[in-house]
């Protein structure tokens, strides 16, 4: 028998988040509308203490005090989506890289710049993970899971984008 998934939520600056996975770590982090994003199932398990250094990482993250977390993660992918996964990881802070630029740091080849992004928006672990950093050719802001609102709210907390004036 396999162990029920465990899940907690938490609210943040971009909307409740979603976290699951089980004891060995965190599986995905999902926000409301989220383009393939998980809600809860039947079943599942609530257990906020097993996701506690995630939401503290999260909290220092959302407050401008935190660069780089420091999970256990539990993701599954294709070995290509491990590795552009593996790429997303060391994206730094406050940077961003594109989708070709992405490629070419996996070793994969120009035509593969559609693949990346399948890759890219298969992520599981927003914000964590950031997916957020990756933008178009020429500095758009393309594709994102969570909606083009967030990856820019993301972007601006970086330092990454300008923030928006009312």
């Amino acid at each position: 028998m396999t162990a029920p998934t465990l899940y907690t939520t938490l609210d943040s600056p971009i909307g409740e988040l979603l976290l699951t996975g089980d004891e060995s770590g965190l599986a995905s982090l999902s926000v409301p509308g989220q383009k393939g994003g998980r809600s809860v199932q039947p079943g599942w398990v609530r257990s906020p203490g097993v996701f506690r250094a995630a939401e503290e990482q999260l909290a220092a993250y959302f407050a401008g005090e935190l660069r780089e977390f420091r999970l256990e993660f539990r993701t599954e992918g294709t070995t290509f989506r491990e590795r552009v996964w593996d790429a997303l990881d060391s994206l730094p802070y406050g940077a961003t890289t594109t989708y070709g630029e992405l490629a070419a740091r996996i070793g994969a080849s120009r035509a593969a710049v559609r693949a990346v992004g399948g890759a890219v928006g298969a992520n599981p672990l927003l914000v964590v993970r950031p997916c957020h950093r990756v933008i178009g050719a020429g500095g758009s802001l393309t594709g994102y899971a969570g909606g083009l609102e967030r990856k820019q709210r993301l972007l601006t907390l970086e330092g990454a984008m300008p923030a928006l004036t009312a």
